[in-house]
């Protein structure tokens, strides 16, 4: 693996802090990840909820934050690549977008959903964007609509395998098809494709292998399988530069590899959480009381959710840990103390 170019900048170490949402990764951490020589990322889902007027105008709280966080970020790492992830699902996606390119944004990857307008919302800026890509097809059909609609390809790729936490680019049949290595042979469909518009542009793609990359021994593997270089999201939430709450940290020590299920998120679609009081009672037919509508996801109906998703991330991430919902990446249960980040990029990349 080689060092990650993105515009003008270059990483020490090919490395990206995947994008947590709901408070998890932040400015803190993502400044410290750029400081140690990776890319930081900073999610905006609901990244306004501690601003005051969040619950009664949330798109407003969420955008002036966006702003707060990239200059909390740049405090920690002045000059290292800091972006953010943003989630095509969300209701406010394209004035995330926008919000991000003027905050001064490195890099914008986008996932949850297939980000076909991405070019369009960056055009004219100098910002690197980069989708979120579980299979070859999808792969396929992002590059192609970009290719055939804007005359451009992607700054780099995101290949987000079934060992992945919180929100799930495949079905429940896939995640049963391509457990343990079984997903191997996707990623090498997915390198193939993105090197024939790499040939087409006569340029460098940079493909990132995300989802249950833990340790030294992954990144080694994926680096075998043709990966430029990996994502990592789980080890970093037990650090102490991480955003949330200690009892949040504390909840990944104490998880066992029987607790890590996967989950339905209240729109349908599969995630990978920490099966603690709320999700059992979910998974028993409970449906949950929630507060009125924070217009996160755009699919989302409240008066048809068991559970409403922006409340249970938020009680989560501020320490309520038995009414909240934890999500974690498939290896979470490996998590044995709090470390720094500079401990886990070192560790990475001994």
């Amino acid at each position: 693996m080689e060092n990650l170019k993105i515009g003008e900048k270059i990483t020490k170490v090919p490395l990206i802090q995947g994008g947590m949402g709901v408070g998890i990764s932040l400015g803190r951490l993502a400044g410290s990840v750029a400081k140690a020589g990776g890319i930081g990322v900073i999610s905006t889902a609901q990244i306004g909820y501690r601003e005051p007027d969040f619950d009664k105008h949330p798109e407003e709280a969420n955008l002036r934050a966006i702003g707060k966080e990239m200059q909390k970020a740049r405090q920690i790492s002045e000059n290292g690549i800091i972006g953010y992830n943003i989630m095509t699902a969300l209701k406010g996606y394209a004035d995330h977008v926008k919000a991000a390119v003027k905050a001064g944004a490195d890099l914008i990857i986008s996932g949850a959903g297939l980000p076909v307008d991405l070019p369009a919302l960056t055009e004219g800026s100098a910002v690197k964007i980069a989708p979120i890509v579980s299979t070859a097809r999808s792969a396929q059909v992002i590059l192609k609509y970009w290719d055939k609609k804007y005359g451009r390809t992607a700054d780099l790729i995101v290949a987000e395998g079934p060992l992945a936490g919180g929100h799930l680019g495949f079905t429940e049949a896939e995640l049963d098809k391509w457990k343990g290595d079984a997903y191997h042979m996707e990623f090498g469909n997915i390198l193939d494709v993105v090197r024939q518009y790499a040939k087409k542009y006569k340029c460098r793609i940079p493909v990132i292998a995300a989802g249950g990359i833990y340790d030294r021994s992954d990144v080694q593997r994926m680096e075998q399988l043709g990966a430029d270089g990996v994502q990592v999201a789980t080890r970093f939430v037990t650090t102490k530069e991480c955003d949330a709450h200690r009892r949040y940290k504390e909840a990944y020590l104490k998880a066992v590899k029987d607790e890590i299920a996967i989950v339905k998120s209240p729109v349908g679609m599969p995630g990978r959480a920490i099966l603690n009081p709320l999700m059992k009672r979910v998974m028993l037919g409970e449906k949950i009381e929630h507060s009125s509508c924070h217009r996160c996801l755009a699919k989302c109906n409240p008066s048809q959710i068991p559970y409403c998703i922006t409340d249970s991330l938020i009680a989560a991430v501020k320490g309520d840990i038995e009414n909240g919902l934890i999500f974690c990446g498939a290896n979470a249960w490996k998590a044995a103390k709090i470390e720094t980040v500079e401990e886990v990029v070192a560790s990475l990349f001994a």
